[in-house]
């Protein structure tokens, strides 16, 4: 009854930009504007890693390491976020996942508080 599908993942080079989306369907995200969503990424052998995330009101969270270089957003109407990574580096090389947490905050890094989860795109940057 929950599904997200991300979406905009692929090969590009150091400097190059990329868009990901995040289509969030079923009943259980009739609702979605209360949710807050987010994108993690997850290198091998790492754990996975909050990088950005919007709350229910649009309050927004970066990591350090996307900063500057990232935009997230929303679109309530669709059921849509979106990741615009711009000024990619080969250290963005990962796998990238949507998430939702039903609290509706990003006052919170952790992936517990994150219950949704898509099947991952992947992202990779060569030098």
């Amino acid at each position: 009854q929950a599904q997200l599908v991300e979406s905009g993942g692929g090969l590009v080079q150091a400097g190059d930009s990329l868009r990901l989306s995040c289509s969030a369907s079923g009943r259980t995200f009739s609702t979605f504007e209360v949710y807050a969503m987010g994108w993690f990424r997850r290198v091998p052998g790492k754990e996975r890693e909050l990088i950005a995330a919007i709350s229910h009101r649009g309050t927004t969270y970066y990591a350090d390491s996307v900063k500057g270089r990232f935009t997230i957003s929303r679109d309530n109407a669709k059921n849509m976020v979106s990741l615009q990574m711009n000024s990619l580096k080969p250290e963005d090389t990962a796998d990238y996942y949507c998430a939702a947490n039903p609290g509706g905050l990003v006052s919170s890094t952790r992936p517990e508080m994150y219950t949704y989860w898509g099947q991952g795109t992947q992202v990779t940057v060569s030098s």
